[in-house]
């Protein structure tokens, strides 16, 4: 398989543009909403005014229907910024895609203009209390009452959650069936029987909200149903496949962070007479750093060039996600080393890179469950 790496004009300006972004209006906000976690409205907004959200939008419905590869490489950019505040932007993604995998013509008009007409937010709602991983465990359940479903229930972890306009619901219409039950609506959050409940305090990625989601007989017109009953694991799987190489993109980007942070330090940090950098072991970390990040570009490259050419890549998903968040944290847990005990103040970056890091493997499936689905394909072979 022969891969074209060679960017378009249009995709390193965009890719111009994510760098500027992140670096005129996400590094220098990062600490004080890390500090805060208060949710970064203006900048969301500022994102949103640039043309920085909503970029799997298609065309036809006013977005810029930007293909999957460039969208990581945007990805990377603004995760080198900022981990928290780029979550924002990559949940709205992930709560608009199955409508854009499997809405009707009519649903996506009316699910996904409204995200290129104003700075608003999704959210997608699939893990709960009892079933992250497990997701045919799941206990939310709809009834269909008429022209009506009426969903009981609660979610937990949902990104952008008390901040969103608009939900992507998962809930079952059948529990005996497992996953083939497990049905997906869209839902306004100013639909009469859902609200938010507990907001979470979290280890990193703090810019971005995180909280639980309550269904109280909540009714959704048959019209907001996605695709069909029963129909709602494969859409989750769908968006989920991509997902796995947005995150692992976006480790990419707080890794160069990381790297860059302790080369400029190492060059200024004199111990025993001379900058660190210029000692063995000191160089070794920053060659073994330098190495991982071209390992992990080279992976989600692979990955997201196959997702935008419409080829299987699900093998190419569950590698990069696993090895890439794993990796990646090791790769700021060394220039944190790097940075001595200044690099566990928080007066410099490291320590925030590190925590915000550590959620990239438990998310959109943790690295175990990419194990288990790339062991599930290799058996198959």
């Amino acid at each position: 398989m022969l891969l074209n790496y060679n960017l378009t004009e249009e995709q390193q300006d965009i890719v111009k543009l994510a760098r500027s972004f992140a670096k005129n209006e996400m590094i220098p906000a990062a600490e004080q909403y890390d500090e805060s976690e208060k949710h970064p409205a203006e900048i969301v907004k500022k994102a949103w005014e640039v043309g920085l959200m909503n970029l799997s939008i298609p065309e036809e419905y006013g977005g810029p229907g930007l293909e999957f590869f460039t969208y990581c490489l945007v990805n990377e950019e603004l995760c080198r910024g900022c981990a928290g505040i780029s979550t924002i932007f990559n949940a709205n993604t992930l709560a608009n895609l199955p409508v854009i995998i499997g809405g009707s013509e009519e649903q996506k008009r009316r699910f996904l203009t409204p995200f290129t007409e104003a700075p608003i937010l999704s959210a997608f709602g699939l893990t709960e209390p009892g079933s992250g991983s497990d997701a045919g465990a799941m206990q939310s359940t709809a009834v269909l009452k008429g022209d009506h479903y009426v969903l009981n229930g609660g979610k937990c972890f949902i990104t952008n959650g008390a901040v969103a306009s608009q939900f992507t619901i998962f809930a079952s219409v059948d529990r005996s069936k497992g996953t083939r039950g497990v049905t997906a609506f869209v839902v306004p959050a100013d639909t009469p029987g859902i609200y938010c409940g507990k907001k979470e305090k979290k280890l990193g990625i703090r810019a971005s909200v995180t909280s639980e989601v309550i269904m109280e007989d909540l009714r959704v017109p048959k019209e907001n149903l996605l695709l069909g009953e029963g129909k709602g694991m494969r859409l989750a799987l769908g968006t989920l496949n991509k997902a796995r190489i947005s995150v692992a993109s976006g480790a990419v980007g707080v890794s160069r962070r990381a790297f860059e942070e302790a080369l400029v330090y190492s060059k200024q940090r004199v111990q025993f007479g001379r900058p660190i950098c210029e000692l063995q072991a000191i160089q070794h970390m920053l060659a073994d750093m330098a190495i991982s990040i071209q390992a992990m570009r080279d992976l989600y490259w692979r990955a997201a060039w196959m997702a935008s050419n419409d080829l299987p890549c699900q093998k190419e998903s569950a590698i990069c996600k696993a090895f890439n968040t794993e990796t990646g944290f090791q790769v700021v847990n060394t220039g944190l080393q790097i940075f001595g005990g200044y690099g566990y103040i928080r007066e410099y970056p490291l320590e925030k890179l590190l925590r915000d890091i550590r959620i990239m493997s438990l998310v959109d499936g943790t690295t175990q469950i990419q194990k288990n689905i790339l062991a599930g394909l290799l058996l198959s072979e």
